[in-house]
């Protein structure tokens, strides 16, 4: 729900999350296809896609991007820092041309 939701992340955020952020962000998701609602309730689920998404990046993260950030272990070949800075020249040039404001 959305009030679920504001709870959430105003602690994942460390800042207050507003009813019409929450609103806004599930009808990205629902326009997205990642969640849908209930018919006849203000309750969400995840679709098969949101879920296939969700585990995609559970994955990216636990098997390359949390081994690369421990301090314990030795940096990362520099085929990967190659492939990182790819990735974040091209997120970055679709971020701008989208013309989505930065969270601050």
């Amino acid at each position: 729900t959305n009030k679920h939701l504001r709870v959430l992340m105003t602690g994942l955020l460390g800042r207050p999350y507003s009813t019409n952020q929450a609103s806004y962000d599930l009808a990205r998701l629902a326009r997205n296809q990642l969640i849908e609602r209930v018919p006849g309730r203000n309750v969400y689920t995840v679709t098969r896609d949101g879920l296939l998404f969700a585990h995609l990046y559970t994955k990216v993260y636990q098997r390359v991007l949390f081994p690369l950030m421990a301090r314990d272990r030795p940096n990362a070949p520099p085929e990967l820092h190659a492939a990182f800075d790819t990735i974040e020249r091209v997120v970055n040039e679709r971020i701008a041309a989208a013309r989505v404001p930065i969270a601050t």
